[in-house]
């Protein structure tokens, strides 16, 4: 029998999403021979999460407490004129860590899926529908995930977007086979999307 600390502790790592009762009990016992301060340290850290962090009223991207809009909105240079939609707030450092793009965002704040019981209306579509107009939107990105959830998402985005502006420009972020994949693990939309953007050699 453990202690009811230890337990208290494993049981609390068990609710991470991908991390088993095996990786839980690891983690906590790492934990505890560790030098207090580590686990202080990650104590402060997760105490202050809530506080610390909000969502961006216009891009629904996180960003610090103390401030009001995301600075990836706000900053002078980026293009407003384009938006890159994605489904999560972590997406965004994802494309940033390219250095590619100069335009801004906007978070859906998920996919439909309707096994989930996420409907459109639990998204910031009527949101980005609005940025359009507000900040003379020209052409907008849809980077949903390359899945069933995802797609679906894109293509009510797509419809949804083209009967307010249907001179708006939409595209997707082009898709295919990762270097180093065999065909036959490749997936059926990461392979339809392969055969749909094939390029010349």
């Amino acid at each position: 029998m453990l202690p009811r600390a230890l337990e208290n502790v494993i049981e609390a790592l068990g609710m991470l999403p991908g991390v088993g009762p095996k990786t839980a009990e690891r983690y906590a016992y790492y934990l505890f021979r560790s030098n207090s301060k580590v686990a202080d340290n990650i104590a402060d850290a997760l105490a202050s999460l809530h506080d610390g962090v909000k969502s961006c009223p216009v891009t629904f991207a996180l960003i610090d407490a103390s401030e009001d809009y995301s600075p990836l909105y706000t900053d002078p240079a980026r293009d407003k004129a384009t938006i890159l939609v994605v489904e999560e707030p972590l997406d965004i450092y994802a494309i940033e860590q390219t250095h590619s793009f100069k335009g801004t965002y906007h978070v859906l704040g998920g996919a439909i899926s309707p096994i989930d019981g996420i409907t459109p209306d639990q998204l910031h579509i009527r949101e980005l529908i609005d940025r359009v107009d507000k900040d003379t939107v020209k052409e907008v990105i849809i980077a949903t995930n390359p899945s069933v959830e995802g797609e679906s998402t894109a293509l009510l985005l797509d419809k949804m977007l083209h009967e307010q502006y249907p001179e708006l420009k939409i595209t997707r972020l082009a898709r295919g086979l990762p270097l180093g994949v065999d065909l036959s693990y490749a997936d059926q939309i990461t392979l339809s999307a392969a055969l749909e953007n094939r390029t010349k050699i």
